[in-house]
């Protein structure tokens, strides 16, 4: 079992900058692809980024590229979502989750861990 628990969730204002971490338990975590998902209200959970377990390969939604990054710290068991330049149409609950030796990974459904995710709301 891998646990997963997100952190740094807010309210910002729309150009502001958030960053989000989940921290890993219970296996190895190096041995993780790593992806960020969230969901709006009323709406369906969208892919946002994610990356390999190896750390050599990313994978973003086109209406993040330029903005957001996705990285790791295997010694700190944790993945990071840095999200500069916010819209309100990035508001949702963003979920972390988990694929064991994977590549990059958007598809939902191939992924085994989830958090319980954190809200960012950001105001226009």
């Amino acid at each position: 079992q891998v646990q997963l628990v997100e952190s740094g969730g807010g309210l910002v204002q729309a150009g502001g900058s958030l960053r989000l971490s989940c921290a890993a338990s219970g296996r190895t975590f190096s041995n993780y692809a790593m992806g960020w998902f969230r969901q709006a209200p009323g709406k369906e959970r969208e892919f946002v980024a994610a990356m390999g377990w190896s750390g050599g390969s990313t994978y973003y939604t086109d209406s993040v590229k330029g903005r957001f990054t996705i990285s790791r710290d295997n010694a700190k068991n944790t993945v990071y979502l840095q999200m500069n330049s916010l819209k309100p149409e990035d508001t949702a609950v963003y979920y972390c989750a988990a694929l064991y030796r994977s590549q990059a990974v958007r598809t939902e459904g191939h992924y085994k861990y989830w958090g319980q995710g954190t809200q960012v709301t950001v105001s226009s």
